[in-house]
């Protein structure tokens, strides 16, 4: 069997998908949901970049240029960022429990999660679901999905920013405390 990049890639990405779909089912109830707009402009970003990035109706033009030689020591560089990416992503879904939702939201009886992923970043889905998107930037090697990747990254500096509030003014200084010794996105630095 040949390898495939394109094809491990979307497997592990709908295997992602997969595992938020079912773990939607174990959430605890909403006790306090951000406001339908920004979720609106949230999700439209979401699903421009997953647009750009895999439909090959983007496959066009500038978007279509290689930014990255096509050597294999790049694809295979770029599958496993994804795969490293999505495995960290959902590490911290599963981790993250009956507290996770798809939008930002506190739950009733929500808890800090301090451990596993969360201990090294307090964003930690976020996080790999960026790598994944690098990874497979590199795999696919075309500027749309870098474009997809800094579409997602503004997305995501959007939600982070209204969860930090949330956060905050759920644990106070206890969050401040978690704030000073975990970076949100990347150890050690941001």
């Amino acid at each position: 069997m040949a390898f495939d990049p394109k094809t491990i890639i979307t497997y592990l990405w709908a295997a992602a998908g997969v595992v938020w779909l079912v773990g939607a089912f174990t959430a605890k109830r909403t006790s306090r949901r951000q406001s339908p707009g920004s979720r609106l402009f949230q999700l439209t970003l979401l699903v421009v970049a997953f647009s750009i990035g895999f439909n090959k109706r983007f496959e066009v033009g500038l978007l279509a240029r290689p930014f990255v030689p096509a050597s294999q020591a790049v694809i295979f560089s770029g599958v496993a960022a994804t795969l490293v990416g999505i495995c960290i992503a959902v590490w911290a879904r599963l981790r993250l429990g009956g507290n996770w939702s798809g939008t930002v939201t506190l739950k009733e009886n929500h808890t800090l999660i301090r451990k596993g992923p969360y201990g090294m970043v307090r964003h930690p889905i976020y996080s790999g679901m960026l790598l994944a998107l690098l990874g497979t930037a590199l795999a696919f090697r075309q500027v749309r999905n870098l474009v997809a990747l800094g579409l997602m990254l503004v997305m995501l500096l959007l939600k982070i920013r209204t969860e930090e509030k949330f956060m905050l003014e759920q644990f106070g200084a206890e969050y401040q405390e978690y704030s000073r010794k975990v970076k949100a996105l990347i150890p050690f630095i941001y």
